[in-house]
């Protein structure tokens, strides 16, 4: 069978991803793999060694939108000293390892190694369904098992800080609709319109 991605890149991928998970367990706890862009990282590994277009849809309608917003507060916060949108200010918190940091560098490569992916492997148009129905359980497990203090996928409230506008669960519900169709469903159609 002939190969549509390179096996440099699935054990260079692989090794990356194992020290990372490795290296989160014992500073964050498994609570922190119910980040969206963890199981992304997580789930492209299979999406690579399967050349699965569904799973490497899945992860780009989950983390593109989102990434480009990290990706904008890093590098303002390089240039200026001051992240924009909150997303990467803790990359520039000096009170954090280096080597913590480094390993959050995945935010950066992890878009274009998924767009590259999905051009090669081709878009699954099953991937917002999918998506959805993982989102749908990752945030309601993102509420009941994480520590409210770290606010995973932002369940308790935008941002770092809890919400108290709404009561909670009509927030997480609010949420839940929020994510397919504010982030998933525009890269869908862009997606759609590029295959």
């Amino acid at each position: 069978m002939n190969e549509l991605l390179p096996l440099w890149l699935k054990l260079c991928y692989s090794a990356y991803v194992a020290i990372t998970l490795i290296v989160y367990w014992f500073k964050y706890g498994p609570g922190n793999y119910l980040w969206f862009s963890d199981i992304a990282l997580i789930l492209t590994l299979p999406a690579l060694w399967l050349e699965s277009p569904l799973l490497a849809s899945m992860m780009l309608l989950a983390v593109l939108l989102p990434e480009i917003v990290w990706s904008i507060g890093f590098f303002s916060g390089l240039l200026t000293g001051k992240p924009v949108g909150g997303l990467a200010d803790y990359m520039f918190d000096r009170n954090l390892p280096l080597y913590l940091r480094a390993l959050s560098l995945f935010h950066l490569f992890l878009p274009p190694l998924l767009i590259w992916m999905v051009f090669r492997l081709g878009y699954d148009e099953n991937a917002l369904l999918w998506q959805t129905l993982l989102a749908w359980i990752v945030l309601p497990l993102s509420y009941l098992i994480s520590d409210p203090i770290e606010n995973v996928n932002w369940v308790h409230g935008p941002g770092g800080k809890a919400q108290h506008r709404l009561p909670p669960l009509l927030y997480l519900a609010v949420l839940m609709l929020g994510f397919p169709l504010l982030i998933y469903l525009p890269t869908h159609w862009l997606f759609l319109f590029l295959d």
